[in-house]
C-alpha cells in the first residue's frame, strides 16, 4: 500500500457546484478525483461505468434538488474517474483526458481497486460510503472485499459480480476491436448507449432520443478510445467474486432497472449477500444507469438506508410527497443497523 506522501495532487476548479478536481499519482498511474463539499464531513466515494466519468454518470442524481438536500449536507463527495476518463485535460484545462501511453501496462480490476485505497490515504480518509454504477459498482465491491475496514456501506447501481460469461466475453471482444481500430465511432457509441439506457429513452425512428441520451452521446465524444479500451480490457478479465460476497461486513443497497442488460447479475448478487444487511430495489421502465434515467426512484430507499447510519433525520412533522410511506410511521426498531435488511425489502418503483 502506498503512503499518501508518495502521491501528488493537481487542483483544478471545476465548472459546476464549486468542486475541485485532483490528479493523484498512485503506484498504478495517475487517477482523477473531483471533490465536492466540506472535507470534514463523512466521505461518499463514487465510481462510474465504462467510458463515463462523474459528469456523465452521476450528474442526474446530484443535480436532483431532493438528492442534493439528502446527500450534500451529509457527505463530502469524492468522484473517482477511471484512469484516462477525467473530465478535464489537466495540462490545458480542455475537456477530456489525454490518451494513456501505450507503454503503460494495462491495469487489472484488482489494480483499479488498489488505486482507491491510495486515494483514501491521500485524503486521510478512514471508512467511506461507496456508490458505483455497473463496472464502477464491481470495482467498489472488489475494493470492499479487499479492504473491509475502509467501507461503511455500498450503494450499487446495476452491479456485476460474476466473471464474464462466454457471451459477454465475446461481445466485449468485438467492442474492444471496434474501439481499438475505429475509436469512439457511431457504432461504439450506440452499443454503449444500449448498455446504459432502456429502449424507450434511447428512442426510435418515430420517437426522438431523450435529452439525457443526447447529452451522454456528446460526453462520449470526450473519451480517448484507447483509455476506454484499457478499462474494458480490465473488466473483461475480471474475476468472479460471488463466493466472497457473504463475507462483506457492510450493508448494501442495490438498484437495477428492469430493462438493464445486467438485471440478472444484480438479482444474483443480492441472493449471495447477507440478506440481513442488503436490499434490492428494482426500478421499472429503466435501464442500467438509474442515476441518470430515474434518479428520483433512488431517493426514498437512500433516505431509509442512511437513517440506519444516523446520517439522515427526516422532518418530524412532514410526510414525503414522493412516497406513500412516512418515516414517522416506521417502527424505530426497523431503523436499527441489525434490521436494515428487514426494512429494505425488495420493492418496485415507477416514475410517472
Amino acid at each position: 500500500m502506498a503512503d499518501s506522501s508518495d502521491s501528488v495532487s493537481i487542483d483544478i476548479e471545476t465548472i459546476s457546484l464549486g468542486g475541485k478536481e485532483h490528479l493523484i499519482e498512485t503506484r498504478h498511474g495517475s487517477i482523477s478525483v473531483a471533490v465536492y463539499g466540506d472535507q470534514d464531513k463523512p466521505a461518499l466515494v463514487t465510481y462510474p461505468d465504462l467510458a463515463l466519468n462523474y459528469m456523465s454518470c452521476f450528474q442526474g442524481l446530484f443535480l436532483c434538488p431532493e438528492a442534493c438536500s439528502l446527500l450534500l449536507p451529509n457527505f463530502c463527495i469524492y468522484h473517482i474517474s477511471p484512469p484516462g476518463h477525467e473530465h478535464f485535460l489537466q495540462e490545458t484545462l480542455q475537456l477530456g483526458a489525454a490518451s494513456i501511453s501505450t507503454e503503460d501496462p494495462v491495469l487489472s480490476a484488482d489494480d483499479l481497486a488498489d488505486q482507491i485505497v491510495e486515494v483514501l490515504n491521500f485524503f486521510r480518509l478512514d471508512a467511506v460510503m461507496c456508490m458505483g454504477v455497473t463496472a464502477g459498482a464491481y470495482i467498489l465491491t472488489l475494493f470492499a472485499m479487499k479492504y473491509r475496514q475502509r467501507v461503511l456501506g455500498l450503494i450499487l447501481v446495476s452491479p456485476l459480480c460474476k466473471a464474464p460469461s462466454w457471451t459477454e466475453w465475446l461481445y466485449n471482444k468485438v467492442l474492444l476491436n471496434l474501439v481499438y481500430y475505429y475509436g469512439m465511432c457511431g457504432v461504439v457509441k450506440e452499443l454503449l448507449l444500449k448498455r446504459y439506457f432502456c429502449k424507450e429513452v434511447r428512442g426510435c425512428s418515430q420517437v426522438p432520443e431523450s435529452d439525457i441520451v443526447q447529452a451522454c452521446r456528446r460526453l462520449l465524444d470526450e473519451r480517448q478510445s484507447l483509455n476506454v479500451w484499457r478499462f474494458l480490457e480490465a473488466m473483461n478479465g475480471r474475476p468472479d467474486i460471488t463466493e466472497g460476497l457473504r463475507m462483506l461486513q457492510c450493508r448494501s443497497l442495490i438498484f437495477v432497472g428492469d430493462s438493464s442488460p445486467f438485471h440478472s447479475d444484480a438479482v444474483l448478487m443480492t441472493s449471495k449477500l447477507d440478506r440481513r444487511y442488503s436490499a434490492l430495489v428494482e426500478v421499472q421502465s429503466c435501464g442500467s444507469m438509474v442515476t441518470e434515467e430515474q434518479p428520483h426512484a433512488m431517493l426514498i430507499p437512500l433516505e431509509y438506508f442512511l437513517m440506519g447510519y444516523g446520517m439522515y433525520r427526516p422532518p418530524k412533522c412532514s410526510v414525503s410527497p414522493r412516497s406513500p410511506l412516512s418515516p414517522i410511521c416506521i417502527s424505530p426498531e426497523l431503523l436499527s443497523p441489525e434490521s436494515m435488511g428487514l426494512k429494505l425489502k425488495p420493492i418496485k418503483t415507477r416514475m410517472s
